[in-house]
């Protein structure tokens, strides 16, 4: 099960992904507080540190939708926040994206196709093959409510409560705290759902037992 943990790091960009998730938020925030909140220099330095990593991403292989789909993000956060004057706005997008990941996932599950499975299978070369395991799909359900609740969920709160209360700068700290160290958990997390919720002779996620 050691493989399937790195299987999920991987998928999510470890050390890329963090950086991407951090980076231009925090010169959001450097903008904004040493420029005596003028929330026009915060969205520009947000752009500018977007737009460094992506031509970075585009130089060392990256896709490009991957690297630019980064960076409209980040353009449209800015617009937001320039457009209503408030630098809690900066972080609107992110609060939306969070619920409408947990309410995709928790349907996923909802439907018996849990996106964990889904992307999973979908990096070990099995289409849907594991969908034909039982044991398989059981463990995915029960390991993607890791995903709902100690990811989306969390933030969903922790975002949501502190836009409520307009506190920019300890949305910023959120998103630090809750981008890479707060999805190691989870994935260690559902690592451990996952091997606890096969049989003890199930040969893993890379071999799926499907019926004759």
């Amino acid at each position: 099960m050691a493989a399937s943990s790195d299987t999920l790091a991987d998928l999510l960009g470890g050390r890329r992904g963090a950086v991407d998730a951090t980076v231009p938020p925090l010169a959001f925030l450097l903008g904004w507080l040493l420029t005596d909140h003028h929330i026009g220099w915060g969205a520009g330095a947000a752009v500018a540190a977007a737009s460094a990593l992506c031509a970075y991403r585009l130089v060392t292989g990256a896709k490009i939708t991957a690297a630019l789909g980064g960076l409209a993000a980040i353009i449209a956060a800015a617009l937001v926040a320039l457009y209503t004057g408030r630098a809690e706005d900066f972080f609107l997008l992110r609060l939306l994206v969070n619920i409408a990941s947990g309410l995709a996932w928790t349907l996923s599950i909802l439907i018996r196709w849990p996106l964990l499975g889904v992307v999973v299978g979908a990096i070990l070369g099995q289409k849907a093959r594991w969908r034909r395991d039982p044991d398989l799909l059981r463990a995915y359900g029960r390991a993607s409510w890791v995903w709902v609740f100690g990811q989306y969920g969390v933030r969903t709160l922790v975002f949501g409560a502190l836009w409520l209360s307009g506190n920019a700068l300890a949305l910023g700290i959120a998103q630090v705290a809750l981008s890479w160290p707060l999805v190691g958990v989870v994935v260690a997390a559902s690592a451990v759902v996952l091997r606890r919720s096969l049989p003890d002779d199930h040969p893993g996620l890379r071999h799926p037992r499907t019926p004759n």
